[in-house]
């Protein structure tokens, strides 16, 4: 079993996923990355880690990245669920099938790795999940329906595995991204952040790691939102 410990990274080949990557290995973790581009097992490659090339909308691709991590390492410390696109339409032209693909997008695809990972964290009586969410789900916009609308059940999800597994020390929380550099920039969104600026990735990489370190150890079932004060709650 490895001294270091062990984080797994999905949707992780670019954007807020791999800069996510990125920051755990400067912290020491040892990362398995599972991307459905190819991009995840070649920043494995860079970072001495694992990757797989596959979807985390596939419980199959999902246990080899699992079973992989546990073969070379013996352990799995943190979980990071990142996520692609899902479908974006006027409310009412969204169809069925579309309603779909975003609660396998923006849901399942926390729901899935969790499954397989806790187990493993409750016998070790210790773990961190971190999912990368959106500044929209309690303040939902138009502009995002389908993330909005199932990211806001990740919220509720996320408090019902707190109050389940805060015993045995594994954690689960929420990072609520406003407008990040991996998006494309536009003035009027820029304007409408109270810092005036987007948000860099590794900005969230690094609440990510804060959340998957020992210091946030009281930390579970929260939402924590970095957005520059776009969406504010008391």
């Amino acid at each position: 079993m490895s001294s270091s410990k062990v984080a797994i990274i999905t949707a992780g080949g670019s954007g807020m996923g791999a800069a996510s990557a990125r920051r755990l290995a400067a912290d020491g973790f040892k990362v398995a990355i599972l991307s459905s581009s190819g991009k995840g097992e070649a920043l494995a490659q860079e970072l001495g880690g694992l990757g797989v090339t596959g979807s985390n909308q596939s419980s199959d691709d999902l246990k080899r990245l699992v079973d992989g991590t546990l073969e070379k390492w013996g352990r799995i410390d943190a979980l990071v669920n990142s996520a692609g696109h899902g479908p974006r339409a006027p409310l009412l032209d969204i169809t069925d099938e579309q309603w779909h693909t975003g609660m396998d997008v923006y849901l399942m695809n926390v729901i899935r790795p969790t499954r397989l990972v806790t187990p493993i964290m409750q016998k070790q009586k210790s773990g961190a999940i971190i999912n990368i969410s959106t500044a929209w789900a309690f303040e939902p916009s138009a502009m995002f329906p389908t993330s909005a609308v199932f990211r806001a059940g990740l919220a509720s999800y996320t408090k019902l595995f707190a109050d389940s597994f805060a015993a045995d020390n594994v954690r689960m929380n929420n990072v609520l991204p406003g407008w990040i550099d991996s998006l494309p920039a536009t003035e009027e969104r820029r304007q409408s952040v109270p810092m005036q600026r987007y948000g860099k990735s590794d900005e969230i990489a690094a609440t990510v790691a804060f959340l998957a370190s020992d210091g946030a150890g009281y930390i579970t079932g929260q939402n924590i939102r970095v957005d520059g004060g776009m969406t504010r709650s008391v």
